[in-house]
């Protein structure tokens, strides 16, 4: 069995009148500044972290809260580190040097250096009651020295607010949320690489941004076609024409090529085989989903991709040593027997 990396701080047992203290103090690991919080007094906060590597993993859930790094802080202890954070719900409020301050809502992906000073004030969303206002959160702190891009270059992109809607930065965001979705079945052996991943999605991002995809080294690039590749394919299971030609052709490479990079990523896996482990794994997915208990199984397996019945029902055995309404029936019989 998998035994997960992750730490979750919820408060629970702790007093309340420590509760801030000790939120701010797993804060503080990787993002040192000061904390304040109107909300000290009764501080109701949630945060997993997830060591992938060198790379930090951060899911946080907190009331308004202010970050400030200040000149002294940063003279007193730099770690040398880049916050990224995609902001889920709530508001930021975010001012560097003495530049103009930005504001960040839903949706938007922002990064920092250690080395520079910021005041961050982060607020709920103002459809909420004071009280109840909250800020979601999932980030990655990782060493400035994991970078290959120009220091110079990355230093023009900080305190950006980025779209997590459209191009690499979609796709760098939807990695991190499924991180933090698979961070309770995450073990020490597949979490280095994980965070090697992060980095290179990263690159990747501040690449086309920046218009200097020369500067990223070739294995960097290739780990985030083949990670991009992954996600388009999770993306489109339901379509049976789902095939390496049509993949190729949307990442504008040829299939030649796809074959071959895909399979050296993957640990000697093609293509096709990804394509039909993950269709046969979202179909058991769904078997076992009790709001779709009546959905019949055959459309199960069209909605994945897979609308030959008897061919479907030979894989899913095959894969699973039971039939695929054998399957239904004991996942929701344990189910309801839980």
């Amino acid at each position: 069995m998998t035994t997960s990396t992750a730490s979750v701080f919820r408060g629970e047992g702790v007093p309340e009148r420590e509760r801030f203290e000790c939120w701010r103090e797993l804060v503080s690991r990787t993002r040192d500044s000061e904390v304040t919080s109107d909300h000290s007094d009764d501080f109701r906060a949630e945060m997993r972290r997830l060591e992938l590597g060198p790379v930090t993993l951060l899911r946080t859930s907190f009331p308004p809260t202010r970050f400030q790094r200040t000149e002294r802080r940063v003279r007193r202890s730099d770690l040398g580190v880049f916050h990224l954070t995609l902001l889920l719900d709530g508001g930021f409020a975010l001012t560097r040097d003495t530049g103009p301050t930005e504001t960040f809502g839903p949706g938007n992906l922002h990064m920092l250096d250690s080395s520079h000073p910021f005041d961050l004030r982060a607020f709920g969303s103002r459809a909420q009651a004071p009280a109840e206002r909250r800020i979601e959160a999932v980030g990655v702190d990782f060493p400035t020295a994991l970078l290959p891009l120009p220091p110079h270059r990355v230093h023009e992109l900080l305190g950006r607010g980025f779209s997590s809607r459209e191009g690499a930065c979609a796709l760098l965001s939807e990695f991190l949320v499924g991180l933090d979705r698979q961070a309770a079945v995450l073990g020490p052996v597949e979490t280095p690489r994980l965070g090697g991943i992060v980095v290179d999605l990263v690159a990747a991002w501040l690449a086309r941004e920046l218009d200097a995809e020369a500067a990223v080294p070739d294995d960097t690039r290739q780990r985030a076609l083949v990670e991009n590749v992954r996600a388009f394919v999770g993306r489109n299971l339901h379509d049976p024409e789902l095939t390496p030609a049509v993949i190729a052709a949307a990442h504008h490479i040829s299939v030649s090529y796809l074959h071959r990079l895909f399979t050296r990523q993957s640990g000697g896996e093609t293509v096709a085989a990804f394509v039909r482990r993950r269709r046969l794994e979202r179909a058991r997915r769904d078997l076992a989903d009790p709001a779709l208990r009546d959905l019949p199984v055959h459309a199960v397996a069209t909605r994945c991709g897979l609308p030959r019945a008897a061919e479907f029902s030979r894989a899913f055995k095959t894969a699973y040593g039971l039939s695929p309404s054998e399957h239904r029936q004991r996942a929701l019989a344990g189910g309801a027997g839980g």
